[in-house]
């Protein structure tokens, strides 16, 4: 049996519950109620014409500087997520590339992805066996924005929930100069010029129109993946572009259900009305009750208090190693790489469309809320869409 990564004092640990013996020879293992969630943004408010990441990482519990067979990391690991969406492993998506785009560089991507995916016995993803590839926004290998430790942790908080979910897939991160929406668009139609099947992007800024921000998104036959924001009902762009599918999030939980995990519409999911761009044609029997575009379509896993293993050595706030983070940070990525293991997005076609034609290829979320609003199902979770959760999270990867 595996011993959880809990740093406790001796005194601590004596008021701790017992010990639970494991089988013979094996380590035992460290019990104890789950503490209330507390986490941070990694990434400052930005201005107006600028986006913020989406990652909150966990404040209360400790950072693990290194994991092993005995000693492991806290937050939920790849086979968790296999098993919680119920998709498959090996080679599936092998050959296909999810895109990262992110600003600023983080220095240290392609040796904390070694990390993780050692920790896991994920096979290697590196730039010499050509399953890892980074660039800047103009597509060259070297000449780096200047290092954000923030925006770091987000891109290890990214590379790894691809690895996650998709380990067969080749990992390409584009990093934008800035993160302005210029630098950031120019960063995602790179993406799309550099062969990308599915393009993750885990930010957001105030909501606008396609007219004047869109057009990188634009992307048909190629999915794009967009957090929906992290400050609960309101909409953020990109997600609320007509041209992208829009992730939101839920809190997962093991239960001793025929799934074996349950979920519920996380509270810091964003959602709501777009006040600018079209509403999806492929949404409007859906009962969205917006006359614009409606966010979130899909969701997957957010909550920080029920969130993900990452690990990051680019300190940031005195924090570096193995971490537990959430946001739709972590939800926009793994779907981008659900896209990639299906494999069903046709050239010409907006990505978009595919959960709308296959709702019944969905775990529905039917509990939880992100706040109140004035129609209910754009904060409150419901049978079919809701705001929060979209049509529901993965169940396989038919839907995608």
């Amino acid at each position: 049996m595996r011993l959880r990564s809990l740093l406790v004092t001796a005194a601590a640990a004596a008021a701790l519950a017992p010990l639970v013996a494991g089988p013979a020879g094996a380590a035992p293992r460290v019990t104890s109620p789950a503490p209330a969630a507390h986490s941070d943004r990694v990434c400052t408010k930005a201005p107006p014409g600028f986006a913020a990441c989406d990652a909150l990482v966990r404040t209360d519990v400790a950072p693990l500087a290194h994991a092993g067979p005995l000693v492991t990391p806290s937050g939920y690991g790849p086979a968790d997520l296999k098993s919680a969406y119920k998709l498959p492993g090996g080679a599936a998506g092998s050959g296909r590339t999810v895109a990262i785009v992110d600003a600023f560089d983080d220095p240290t991507a392609e040796k904390d992805l070694a990390v993780y995916r050692a920790q896991y016995g994920l096979p290697p993803c590196t730039k010499a066996n050509g399953c890892f590839k980074k660039v800047n926004q103009n597509g060259v290998q070297g000449s780096y924005p200047v290092v954000n430790a923030g925006w770091a942790q987000e891109i290890s908080l990214d590379v790894d929930m691809v690895s996650a979910t998709c380990p067969g897939c080749k990992i390409l991160l584009v990093e934008a100069t800035t993160n302005s929406f210029v630098n950031l668009g120019i960063a995602v139609n790179r993406a799309a010029s550099l062969g990308a099947y599915a393009i993750s992007n885990s930010y957001g800024g105030s909501d606008a129109p396609d007219s004047s921000l869109g057009a990188p998104y634009n992307h048909p036959g190629i999915a794009v993946t967009v957090s929906s924001g992290d400050a609960g009902y309101g909409v953020e762009f990109p997600a609320s572009s007509k041209y992208v599918t829009a992730v939101g999030g839920t809190s997962l939980t093991k239960a001793t259900n025929s799934r074996g995990w349950s979920e519920k519409a996380w509270s810091g999911a964003g959602s709501g009305c777009s006040a600018f761009n079209t509403a999806l044609s492929a949404a409007a029997t859906f009962g969205t009750g917006c006359s614009r575009r409606a966010v979130a379509d899909v969701s997957a896993v957010a909550d920080p208090n029920t969130g993900v293993a990452v690990y990051d050595s680019t300190p940031q706030g005195g924090r570096s190693g193995w971490l537990v983070f959430g946001g739709t940070s972590a939800s926009a990525p793994i779907i981008a790489s659900v896209y990639a293991i299906a494999g069903n997005t046709p050239g010409g076609t907006y990505a978009n469309k595919l959960p709308y034609a296959h709702p019944s290829a969905l775990f529905d979320v039917t509990a939880g809320s992100n706040g109140s609003c004035p129609t209910s199902q754009w904060c409150k979770a419901r049978k079919g869409w809701d705001g929060p959760t979209g049509l529901g999270t993965p169940n396989g990867a038919t839907a995608f």
